[in-house]
């Protein structure tokens, strides 16, 4: 940060954090408060029923008024089940009371334990709860930044709007080290190609989890970052060798666990190496033998959303619930409906009946989840106060803090020419073009702009000729160009056809990479490039904090980032200008 000396875990987000952390005074103490942390104790009194559906964690749903639907109380009071999986609620006060209405309903079973709640938290819990809450710089601009302050910062914030709304555990940071740039799911999720960024980076966050009451939960083990299909389509296998693994994608994990991470999340990657058969979720080899018993690992172990094809598919999910668990894993995650739920917690039940899974297999699971429930006080913390979670999420404070992490992380790559930055006081007329999210960028560029700014968007992320002629045409009337390219992969021909057609008006143009930053190599000559960082890929989630700070660089602010990734042929790991 360049605010001389001053702490970037501000004064004011460790006290909104300690606001969140107190319970409201409406607050009804859970049953059997003073021995509801006697883990021995507490798991002595359950049925086999009681402990496989702590065993499972399920997706929930919404009912239009925002409150979860009855299937969701099912899951919780039928199948007994033990976390949960949060919707995507609307704003902070809907989600504390839908954290609420879930945990009165587990409070009414026969054992009355709380629930783990829990979210993606990747870029801050805009990652799940859209309005009201601050969107944070993804991973990767978090590592183009180059700071573990502001690492460790956007952990606090994070922690102090979860835990404000209910939440106790997050499934953040990811670990992944995205060394393939043709990597269609992790891209910007990852803080960069190189492992000592992503080490640091990592340590730094789940540090500051710990410290602030958020189960840190780094993912995807042992690392989903040289794949080159996505998991959620297909099954993905990485062939490097085992020095390759243990030098470039281990020691992240390594390092998590020297912090005290209690959860790690597996992968749906079959790493030859170690397991040239199963994927790591479903590998004794991956989970039990490398993991708990070379990387002495004793925490929870929490499987990636077992509805995935590259699961599902080939194992369908019975076979793969108890090959999960066999293989080391605690908690199933299930993110299909009730039926779906009930065929887990089904296929838990009826293999220790059989004895496919031992009781003491089971009994160990069970205890790790129980001991995180205590770790983290969730009986203390077990109600949300709705008010407060309005007033914590989103707060100005943060807000500040995530625009000035976002220039921290905008990676001015190119400027030839200066053609950058705009002047924002001339009455010069702005085209903002794009494919994707073009309007919601648009829209942060005419906050910082006296000028008109008028917006163009192909129908898809592939744009046609005649769309591209289109552009041009509305281009005529522009005295100044940006265009903002997307990708989740190699860039949609379409759209650097567009870029080319208008850097050939004569115009000044700038492009601005909103996902990946390595769209410049399909469009090579343009003379003014940004990196931002703020698209993920596949979901095309929309990380508004970039798209501002992105116009705001534009503009004239000083850019901070350097690229964490090699833009091969074109730019190095570090590459990064100023004005």
């Amino acid at each position: 940060m360049r605010n001389g000396g001053r702490t970037l875990v501000s004064i004011a987000a460790v006290a909104a954090l300690g606001l969140a952390l107190a319970p409201p005074a409406h607050a009804q103490a859970p049953p059997g408060k003073g021995r509801g942390c006697d883990v021995d104790a507490q798991l002595a009194r359950m049925t086999d029923a009681e402990k496989v559906g702590q065993m499972v964690m399920v997706s929930t749903g919404a009912k239009p008024d925002g409150m979860p639907i009855d299937e969701t109380r099912r899951a919780i009071q039928e199948l007994k089940i033990g976390s949960t999986l949060t919707h995507e609620p609307e704003n902070p006060a809907i989600a504390a009371r839908y954290a609420n209405q879930m945990q009165r309903w587990a409070r009414d079973t026969r054992l009355g334990l709380p629930l783990l709640v829990s979210g993606d938290f990747e870029f801050g819990t805009t990652h799940n709860v859209r309005e009201g809450t601050t969107p944070l710089p993804n991973a990767m601009g978090l590592g183009a930044a180059r700071d573990p302050r502001l690492a460790r910062e956007a952990a606090v914030i994070t922690a102090a709007e979860a835990r404000a709304m209910g939440f106790h555990w997050g499934y953040a940071p990811v670990a992944d080290v995205n060394t393939n740039p043709a990597n269609p799911i992790i891209g910007v999720r990852s803080f960069g190609e190189r492992t000592d960024l992503v080490t640091d980076l990592v340590e730094a966050q789940v540090r500051t989890y710990n410290q602030a009451g958020l189960i840190a939960t780094p993912k995807h083990f042992p690392g989903h970052g040289d794949t080159e299909f996505d998991s959620h389509l297909e099954l993905p296998a990485v062939t490097y060798d085992r020095a390759t693994l243990e030098k470039v994608h281990l020691p992240p994990f390594r390092s998590a666990i020297e912090a005290g991470a209690d959860s790690i999340m597996t992968a749906h990657v079959v790493v030859k190496a170690i397991d040239p058969d199963l994927p790591a979720t479903l590998s004794p080899k991956v989970l039990t033998g490398l993991l708990r018993e070379e990387m002495g690992f004793d925490g929870l172990i929490v499987t990636d959303a077992m509805d995935m094809d590259a699961i599902d598919k080939n194992w369908g999910t019975r076979q793969a619930t108890v090959m999960a668990v066999e293989a080391g894993a605690d908690v199933i995650m299930s993110t299909g409906g009730f039926e779906t739920h009930a065929e887990a917690v089904d296929a838990l039940a009826d293999a220790l009946s059989d004895g496919s899974l031992s009781g003491e297999r089971v009994n160990a699971s069970v205890r790790r989840i129980l001991g995180l429930k205590c770790k983290y006080k969730v009986g203390d913390h077990r109600y949300a106060d709705p008010g407060t979670a309005e007033k914590v999420s989103g707060n100005k404070r943060f807000q500040r803090r995530a625009l000035d992490m976002g220039l921290a992380a905008t990676t001015l790559v190119r400027n030839d020419g200066d053609v950058l930055p705009f002047d924002p006081e001339s009455d010069d007329r702005t085209l903002v073009a794009g494919a994707v999210q073009t309007q919601v960028f648009a829209d942060q560029v005419a906050a910082v702009s006296d000028g008109p700014v008028e917006t163009w968007q192909a129908a898809t992320t592939d744009p046609t000729d005649a769309e591209i002629a289109d552009a041009v045409k509305r281009a005529a009337s522009a005295d100044r160009i940006l265009v903002a390219t997307f990708s989740s992969k190699p860039l949609p021909a379409g759209q650097a056809k567009l870029v080319k057609a208008l850097q050939a008006t004569g115009k000044p143009v700038a492009a601005l990479a909103i996902g990946l930053p390595y769209d410049l190599t399909s469009y090579p000559d343009v003379k003014a490039y940004i990196a931002t960082y703020g698209t993920t890929a596949r979901t095309q989630r929309i990380d508004l904090t970039m798209h501002k700070a992105a116009a705001r660089v534009v503009f004239g602010e000083q850019p901070g980032g350097r690229l964490p990734v090699t833009i091969k042929g074109l730019y190095p790991y570090g590459h990064g200008l100023r004005y």
